[in-house]
C-alpha cells in the first residue's frame, strides 16, 4: 500500500505536456517554466574554472561556501536593509524548493495547516505535504484584470492549527505582484498569531511597470517569523545550477542546518563559485533579461486580445480563464497543443477551484519573433470568439 502522505500526491502536468510537445520542433513551447536568455558569461566561466578542484569536489561546508554565503547576505542587505549573519543565518541550498522543504521540515508539525494562495506552484503545495502539514488555499480573485488576495478569505481562514503562510512574490504561475496593503494584513496576522512567513524569493526581482520590490522581512516584527528562500535560477537564468539559499532568524536556522544537510549533504560544489559571481557581479545581464521578459509579457497580451487572460506584474508567465471559454483546462490545453501546436499547462491540481479554471503561458522561453505566431496559431482553434 502506498504510504498515507503519497495518496494526495498528484503529478503536476507539465512533464507531461514537455513529453508531448518536445518531438516537434513548430510547437510554440509556453509550457515550460524556463528561460532562452544565457546565465551571465562571467558566472559561466568561474564555474568552467571550478570544475576538477578539489574545494568543488567536496562535501564540505555543509551550508555552502563562505564567499557565496557572504554575497548573499550582501544582497539581502542592498534588499532588506537587514544584516544576515553568513555563518549563523545563511545556508546554501541545492535550489530554491530543497529551500522550502529544508524550511518546513524545521518548522511545522504534522498536522499544522500551511496556507498558500490558490493557484500555486504545485510543487509547493506538496512539499507542504511532504512534510507532514496540511495546504490550505487562500483564494486571489481578479480585479480589473490583474490579481489581487482575497484578504477577508485570508483573515478568516487563520485557524489555531495555522502555522505558515508560504508566498511567492511575484506569484509562480500567476505573476500576481503583492500590494502594500496585502503585505501589510499578511504581517498583521503573522505577528499577532505567531505565524512564520516562507518567503519564496524566486522571482522577487522581476518586476514589471515599475513596481518597487518590497521585502517582507524589513516590515516591523517580520525578521523574527520571516525564512527567505532564493535562488539564482530565474533572475540569474542559472537554472541547470541548482543554486539557491535559506535565510532566517538564527532561533530556526540551526534546525534548517540539519534539515539541509541530512536531505542532501551539501549543494552542488561545482556550481558555488559560478552563483557567488553571478550574485558579486554588476553586469550580470539581470536588468537586460527583465526588460526583455516584460517586451514578451507586453507582446503575448497583444496576442491574447480579447481573451479572458489576468495580466501579470511580474514573473515569467500569464494564465487564460479556459472555464470563461467554456473549457475545462484539461480540454483546453489539449486543443492548443493538438489545433494550434501550442503547449500550455493546465493548472488542475495547482490549488483548489480558483486554479482549475486556468492555463498557464510561459513567455519566457521562446524569442519575441516565435510569440507574433500566437495569434495566427490560435485562430486554427475554437478559442477565439
Amino acid at each position: 500500500m502506498r504510504p498515507s502522505r503519497m495518496m494526495r500526491v498528484v503529478g503536476f502536468n507539465v512533464d507531461r505536456v514537455v513529453s508531448e510537445a518536445s518531438t516537434d520542433p513548430e510547437v510554440l513551447r509556453l509550457e515550460n517554466f524556463a528561460t532562452d536568455l544565457p546565465p551571465p558569461p562571467d558566472a559561466i566561466t568561474a564555474t568552467r574554472e571550478a570544475v576538477g578542484t578539489s574545494e568543488a569536489n567536496s562535501y564540505v561546508p555543509f551550508t555552502g561556501t563562505a564567499g557565496l554565503r557572504q554575497a548573499v547576505a550582501a544582497r539581502l542587505k542592498r534588499q532588506s536593509n537587514l544584516s544576515y549573519d553568513p555563518d549563523r543565518q545563511i545556508v546554501i541550498t541545492a535550489g530554491g524548493t530543497q529551500g522550502l522543504i529544508s524550511a518546513l521540515l524545521a518548522v511545522i508539525e504534522p498536522g499544522d495547516e500551511v496556507l498558500l494562495t490558490d493557484p500555486t506552484y504545485a510543487g509547493m503545495i506538496h512539499r507542504v505535504t511532504f512534510a507532514g502539514g496540511v495546504p490550505m488555499f487562500v483564494p486571489m480573485k481578479v480585479v480589473d484584470k490583474r490579481w489581487r488576495l482575497d484578504l477577508d478569505m485570508l483573515r478568516a481562514m487563520v485557524t489555531s492549527r495555522t502555522r505558515a503562510m508560504v508566498l511567492s512574490n511575484p506569484g509562480m504561475p500567476s505573476g500576481h505582484v503583492l500590494s502594500e496593503a496585502e503585505w501589510l494584513a499578511i504581517r498583521e496576522l503573522c505577528v499577532t498569531r505567531n505565524l512564520w512567513l516562507l518567503y519564496d524569493a524566486a522571482l522577487e526581482g522581476v518586476l514589471y511597470d515599475g513596481l518597487p520590490l518590497r521585502h517582507p522581512a524589513s516590515l516591523t516584527g517580520m525578521p523574527e517569523r520571516t525564512l527567505i528562500i532564493g535562488s539564482i535560477s530565474k533572475e540569474y537564468r542559472m537554472i541547470g545550477w541548482r543554486i539557491g539559499w535559506i535565510a532566517g532568524p538564527p532561533k530556526v536556522m540551526a534546525d534548517v542546518f540539519y534539515t539541509h544537510s541530512y536531505l542532501v549533504i551539501a549543494p552542488p560544489g561545482i556550481s558555488q563559485k559560478g552563483a557567488e559571481v553571478a550574485l558579486r557581479t554588476e553586469n550580470s545581464g539581470v536588468p537586460a533579461a527583465i526588460a526583455e521578459w516584460k517586451a514578451r509579457r507586453d507582446l503575448m497580451l497583444e496576442q491574447l486580445e480579447g481573451l479572458p487572460v489576468v495580466i501579470p506584474d511580474g514573473g515569467w508567465s500569464l494564465l487564460l480563464d479556459a472555464h470563461a471559454l467554456g473549457y475545462s483546462a484539461t480540454d483546453a490545453a489539449s486543443i492548443l497543443l493538438t489545433q494550434a501546436k501550442v503547449a500550455a499547462t493546465p493548472m488542475t491540481n495547482w490549488g483548489s477551484s480558483v486554479a482549475e479554471r486556468y492555463i498557464r503561458l510561459v513567455f519566457s522561453f521562446e524569442p519575441q519573433e516565435r510569440l507574433k505566431l500566437l495569434r495566427e496559431r490560435l485562430r486554427r482553434t475554437s478559442l477565439l470568439p
